[in-house]
């Protein structure tokens, strides 16, 4: 099979690598500037600005967050080795971008926003977002994104085969790290608005279990926030409609 050919998405990705919560990037990271669209915009955080650099990676240079991009080099360093066909076939579509989630309306800061997320082209294809099927090259790379804590977007509620983001445990091994500076103290972990991915699915089914009427998109909305704070009301939690150890132990999670 080719590298440009479609095929379904598969069923063992991104085994053991969460999306990164929203939460955890502005809390180690801070907010990359102060209001978004869909647009790419310039950082204005003058404190992030100072991690972002310019470097080659091996099959094209990027703009991003320094640890994030050291961390490409190595995963295309073992793609060269292992698989010189499809790292010859690699481009990308960009990295660095201020933005909100294409297609979202919630407010959802894009993880390219950090320069923590890529774009991959194929022999210079994009994958087509949202059809259920992604290239056979990108089945081929995910392996190795996810072996280096990446999180493959294939696994969002709306297939984004071409994009690939740093993990939230990924996230915060930079921060244990002190790759992220000092100073500042990780999250306690939580799911929260703006969120996305499987584990915001399984949420929307719990509660849903529980007498919520959700559709289970894996987008962490209004809807769903509301839907948290109105079972937080009744389990006598603090209804702050974030989903952390108390909340998610009452839903089962």
């Amino acid at each position: 099979m080719s590298v440009n050919d479609l095929t379904d998405v598969p069923a063992d990705m991104n085994t053991g690598v969460r999306s990164a919560r929203q939460q955890t990037m502005l809390a180690l990271l801070g907010n990359p500037r102060s209001s978004y669209d869909v647009d790419c915009q310039a950082i204005t955080n003058a404190t992030l600005k100072m991690q972002i650099v310019l470097e080659d990676v091996g099959p094209f240079r990027v703009t991003g967050l320094k640890p994030a991009v050291e961390d490409l080099r190595r995963i295309f360093n073992q793609v060269k080795k292992i698989h010189p066909g499809l790292y010859a076939s690699l481009g990308t579509a960009g990295m660095l971008c201020c933005r909100l989630v294409r297609g979202t309306q919630i407010g959802a800061i894009s993880n390219h926003s950090w320069g923590t997320a890529i774009d991959i082209k194929i022999n210079d294809q994009l994958d087509r977002r949202g059809d259920g099927k992604v290239l056979q090259g990108l089945v081929d790379l995910a392996p190795f994104f996810n072996e280096q804590g990446w999180f493959w977007g294939a696994g969002f509620g709306t297939e984004d085969g071409m994009h690939f983001e740093v993990g939230e445990d990924r996230i915060r091994e930079f921060h244990q790290a002190g790759f992220l500076g000092h100073g500042m103290e990780a999250p306690e972990p939580a799911l929260s608005i703006g969120d996305r991915g499987p584990e915001v699915r399984r949420l929307q089914e719990r509660l849903n279990f529980f007498g919520a009427e959700l559709i289970p998109d894996g987008i962490f909305g209004p809807t769903t926030h509301a839907a948290v704070m109105a079972f937080q009301s009744g389990k006598g939690l603090a209804p702050d409609g974030l989903v952390g150890p108390k909340t998610a132990e009452k839903l089962g999670l």
